[in-house]
């Protein structure tokens, strides 16, 4: 696993990225069609951002019996920036109700248990060197 340091970074970077332009956008813009999707992408960044070293933390702090590479890192912080995503796209138009969210938050949480089951059977342990 890489060090927690470059989360950190990678995570602060892209979070004052993504917030400060959620910020110019929400406050400096109209919503028209390309501000309203420059929204979402820059909310994406600042939801990755933001989750990134809590994730990484979390991965440090309780360690699997295989260890996880930097990319599924980044993957489960990317999971949490589309669902906020459409979290945020579904609730202006009434469609968003509690059980909804519930069942996409479901439906991430199973593909990422089942990408990680697929890395987990791939996993060689090293030959240790004598």
């Amino acid at each position: 696993m890489p060090p927690l340091r470059k989360f950190v970074w990678t995570g602060f970077i892209l979070g004052s990225i993504g917030w400060s332009g959620v910020f110019v956008v929400i406050f400096l813009m109209l919503p028209t069609l390309g501000p309203r999707w420059l929204f979402y992408f820059l909310l994406t960044m600042a939801l990755v951002g933001t989750s990134l070293p809590f994730i990484s933390y979390l991965h440090m702090r309780f360690p699997g019996e295989t260890p996880i590479s930097g990319s599924a890192i980044l993957r489960q912080a990317i999971w949490i920036g589309i669902y906020g995503d459409l979290i945020v796209w579904l609730l202006p138009g009434g469609v968003l109700n509690p059980a909804l969210a519930l069942f996409l938050a479901a439906g991430f949480g199973l593909v990422e248990f089942l990408l990680r089951l697929r890395e987990r059977s791939q996993w060689k342990p090293r030959e240790p060197k004598e």
